[in-house]
């Protein structure tokens, strides 16, 4: 039997299995919950008669919020046994945060409602994170990772074409409806995981059986310690420079010219590529098992700039497709590559899931900072410049990732972790 098989046999038979199977159920419930209304929200807005510019500056102030709160947030998710009541908070504070723009869509509390999301959001992140380390511990998860994010992607396919559908029939107020009833069924999922069923020492990364189990966790600059980590957290910045503006703006350039339905249109956008995103994750996971994460961080750095080129040179109705391939293609083996890439770099420190909030605030530098700059490259250059020049904001991620590929080249599933130490040393555990 191969080694990917007996990692796979190891997790499906090692972990208590309501317990997965209610983690599953929570990605899915999620999907709509942990990014707030996303590209809807822009649609909505532009029917207020809202300008692009202001629309990216009041997504930034959310993704900022986020970014500021997400490392103290993985240190709470670190050390707090509540980590299913760290994602039920979430879900009701995006509940309210999504009536709060549908009752009173001015900037000040739209502004409010942001904050609210993305400060969910950057729980939600290191949350579930904890959650899936402390359910299936690192032998199984590679595997996990890809099951969650198959979830997950199958939940915004399910919630997107719902809001479609009912967007259309309905208007977009039905999409504020259908946020909140998938936040209630996350509730409902969260609720069937067993608080027993969770390692709380391993879901930190420490190891169960071994000499760290129960120890102190390393002090937190050992995150500043390790270039590894350094490396991966500026990769995923630039990356997010790009990718963060690119599908909001592909919905309000529908929605200024009239040309379609901006409610259908925008769920087209998200179920493309989140069709694409099931497989991606699962095929990811098995690379990640095999070959290590290296490969796939690589693919899904690759696939920004074709897919700004493409969005802005061609640019007709038809390019959706392609556009919102290549986007799932990025998405689907990221969610897999970057918790494992941060489990597997700290991996004994007991601070996993703060290196993980850490590398989420470097990247939603980059985010947040994307649909401002979108914004007004659109509202200056126009459409085509604003998706060229977004895109192209990967290139350094790529060539810095390409650099130092043999820093992370190592499967994951061989049991052994190389950190720095203080002292600037590598050390194997």
């Amino acid at each position: 039997m191969s080694t990917a098989m007996m990692n796979e046999a190891t997790a499906e038979t090692a972990s208590p299995s309501r317990s997965v199977r209610a983690l599953g159920a929570l990605n899915f419930f999620l999907a709509d919950v942990r990014d707030g209304l996303g590209p809807f929200l822009g649609v909505f807005l532009i029917g207020q008669g809202w300008s692009a510019a202001t629309i990216g500056y009041v997504m930034t102030v959310g993704g900022i919020a986020g970014m500021l709160a997400t490392t103290p947030l993985g240190a709470l998710a670190d050390a707090t046994r509540a980590k299913r009541a760290m994602v039920a908070v979430c879900a009701v504070l995006a509940i309210l945060a999504s009536l709060l723009i549908l009752f009173v869509p001015t900037v000040p509390m739209v502004a409010a409602s942001q904050i609210a999301t993305g400060i969910a959001g950057a729980a939600i992140g290191p949350a579930i994170a904890a959650l899936t380390l402390g359910l299936v511990g690192q032998a199984g998860l590679a595997f996990q990772l890809g099951r969650n994010e198959a979830w997950n992607h199958g939940g915004n396919v399910v919630a997107a074409a719902l809001s479609g559908l009912f967007g259309y029939w309905y208007g977009l107020p039905a999409v504020f409806v259908l946020m909140t009833i998938m936040a209630v069924g996350s509730l409902v999922a969260l609720a069937l995981i067993r608080p027993s069923d969770i390692d709380h020492e391993v879901a930190r990364g420490l190891e169960t059986g071994s000499q760290e189990k129960g120890s102190a966790p390393e002090g937190l600059k050992t995150l500043l310690r390790n270039r590894r980590l350094l490396v991966l957290a500026a990769c995923l910045m630039m990356f997010h420079l790009g990718n963060g503006g690119l599908l909001p703006l592909l919905g309000l350039r529908v929605a200024s010219d009239g040309s379609v339905d901006p409610a259908a249109y925008t769920a087209a956008t998200i179920i493309i590529a989140q069709l694409t995103m099931i497989p991606l994750a699962l095929v990811a996971s098995r690379i990640a098992r095999a070959r290590g994460y290296f490969l796939v961080l690589l693919a899904a750095l690759v696939a920004l700039p074709i897919r700004g080129l493409i969005a802005g040179l061609w640019g007709d109705l038809y390019s959706l497709v392609p556009v919102q391939v290549l986007d799932g293609v990025g998405a689907g083996l990221l969610g897999v590559a970057v918790p494992g890439l941060v489990a597997q770099i700290m991996r004994g420190t007991g601070r996993v899931n703060v290196a993980f909030g850490a590398v989420m605030t470097v990247q939603g530098i980059g985010a947040s900072l994307s649909p401002s700059v979108g914004g007004y490259i659109a509202s200056t250059f126009g459409y085509s410049t604003a998706f060229v020049t977004l895109g192209l904001f990967a290139v350094p991620a790529l060539c810095l990732w390409i650099v130092c590929g043999a820093m992370f080249a190592k499967p994951d599933g061989d049991g052994r972790r190389e950190r720095e130490t203080s002292g600037g040393e590598t050390a194997s555990l």
